[in-house]
């Protein structure tokens, strides 16, 4: 084999320029056309994130309206949740109404649990309730009842004079102050809310 030295210098310029084709090629089918895939990877997500900005852009005005109905909507689940709370709260609720009956001068003497109702997307929760004081202590207590935040739905109202307890189904009979005239016995009824239990999978039925 001819050494390189011995080889005319067109024909060394010659190889020298193969030389420096077959490099070049080599870095074009290599790392310059990897580069190149890598560069229009990265203009189409960077073209693709430009569209989806230019979509987004007509409802920048918008931002500040729809964080206001955000807050509204925030505001009023919790408004509904005083009102009919995420759990049954009866502690809560025996608490409230003894303040009322304090309040209105009246003497709330027994709560009796009664089987809860459970419907779709909440559930009653009633309890008999004794009370007893001035006449119209009474019903400015069932007034303050209808009042409150929380709901509370008075029914099977009975009243009777302190004399007359059974009449109003009173389960006993107290050492009433002198300016208590009445006795009542009703259903107090609190609710609370729950999410739509989910439908249970079909069974087949089987053959008899």
């Amino acid at each position: 084999m001819a050494n390189f030295n011995d080889i005319s210098g067109i024909k060394q310029w010659g190889l020298v320029l193969g030389v420096a084709v077959l490099v070049s090629a080599a870095l074009f089918f290599t790392y310059f056309k990897t580069q190149r895939e890598a560069n229009a990877t990265a203009q189409q997500a960077l073209d693709s994130k430009l569209q989806e900005n230019a979509n987004l852009e007509p409802y920048r005005p918008k931002l500040a309206e729809m964080d206001r109905q955000v807050a509204n909507l925030k505001q009023q689940l919790e408004i509904e949740r005083h009102i009919v709370p995420d759990e049954k709260e009866v502690d809560n609720f025996m608490r409230m109404l003894d303040a009322e009956a304090m309040k209105a001068g009246v003497e709330l003497r027994r709560y009796t649990a009664r089987p809860t109702n459970a419907k779709e997307f909440y559930t009653e929760v009633p309890f008999e309730v004794e009370l007893d004081g001035p006449y119209y202590s009474m019903l400015h207590f069932f007034d303050q009842v209808a009042k409150l935040e929380r709901i509370v739905d008075v029914s099977d109202l009975l009243v009777a004079n302190t004399k007359k307890g059974s009449e109003a189904k009173a389960k006993h009979s107290y050492q009433y102050a002198p300016n208590e005239s009445v006795v009542a016995t009703c259903v107090a009824t609190t609710f609370f809310s729950h999410d739509q239990p989910a439908a249970a999978p079909a069974t087949a039925k089987g053959r008899i």
